[in-house]
């Protein structure tokens, strides 16, 4: 077995052939966390999670979903329709997506919160809209993680261009999760490792360098993901949609940098995951 940390099967990118795409993914052995970006596409993780063995779900509001009228979101052909000013966060009410889901003895299909945390790329123009436009972001960041706390669930972090802010406001809370699709410093890494955080490396290896950081990581520290469709690995083509399969080449190239076996890393890794999300 191999897991996946963080795939988005749920997405309009597979619309057309996503029973194939589970198919496949199921006879590679590989098992998907299938993960939301918002209330719509966290209700069909869900929904792809119960039909379906070897896949879980994690749900949550991506914080380029959060709405403002600061400015107009961009939008992405592949996850699907949203608004352009996105979404108010509303805790009650992914709160009860994991109260339906949850079973007497207290298992369910959803094994985190996510996808939640701080992205600063885009942000809209002028001193004080941009920290008006951040400090709603690190407020919906911590709603999120308040209601990881509250269920016992793990977060999964997005985080890009905002470490410090990420760093400040997880070292309030006591919460286990995963920093998604990590290319930041060792220095920032190191910060997470000693929150007890997982790095979460995925095919973005093979377009920015980090493998300094990655041979410093402690192999007991990294899950491996996908982020599918996105950030396809680059012996598969630049062209190529992303899928769970590929993760496999995200493996190969840590076994390489840390002089390893595919099957240590695979194990590794798995055995990480489990542990984190309680599969």
């Amino acid at each position: 077995m191999i897991i996946d940390t963080h795939s988005h099967l749920n997405f309009k990118a597979y619309d057309a052939d996503r029973e194939e795409v589970v198919k496949l993914t199921r006879e590679a052995g590989v098992v998907c966390i299938d993960v939301g970006t918002k209330y719509e596409t966290s209700q069909s993780a869900i929904e792809l999670a119960e039909k379906n063995e070897g896949i879980y779900a994690a749900i949550g509001m991506h914080p380029i979903h959060i709405k403002t009228d600061l400015m107009k979101l961009h939008t992405d052909e592949e996850e699907g329709n949203f608004s352009p000013f996105g979404e108010v966060y509303d805790a009650d009410k992914y709160r009860q997506l994991v109260i339906k889901d949850r079973s007497p003895e207290g298992k369910n299909k959803i094994v985190a919160i996510g996808e939640v945390g701080l992205d600063y790329y885009y942000k809209p123009k002028g001193t004080t809209k941009k920290e008006e436009f951040k400090e709603n972001q690190r407020k919906v960041f911590i709603q999120q993680i308040e209601l990881a706390e509250e269920l016992g669930l793990p977060v999964i972090v997005h985080c890009r261009m905002a470490h410090e802010d990420a760093l400040k406001i997880l070292a309030q809370h006591k919460v286990a999760g995963t920093i998604h699709c990590f290319t930041g410093t060792w220095e920032e890494a190191r910060k997470y490792l000693d929150l007890g955080f997982y790095i979460g490396i995925n095919g973005i290896i093979f377009k920015f360098d980090i493998d300094e950081v990655i041979k410093n990581i402690p192999l007991d520290k990294i899950v491996v993901e996908t982020d599918c469709p996105y950030l396809t690995p680059m012996p598969e083509g630049k062209d190529t949609r992303n899928e769970p399969i590929f993760v496999k080449h995200v493996i190969q190239k840590i076994a390489d940098l840390k002089s390893l076996s595919f099957d240590e890393v695979a194990r590794a890794t798995t055995e990480n995951a489990k542990k984190l999300f309680n599969i």
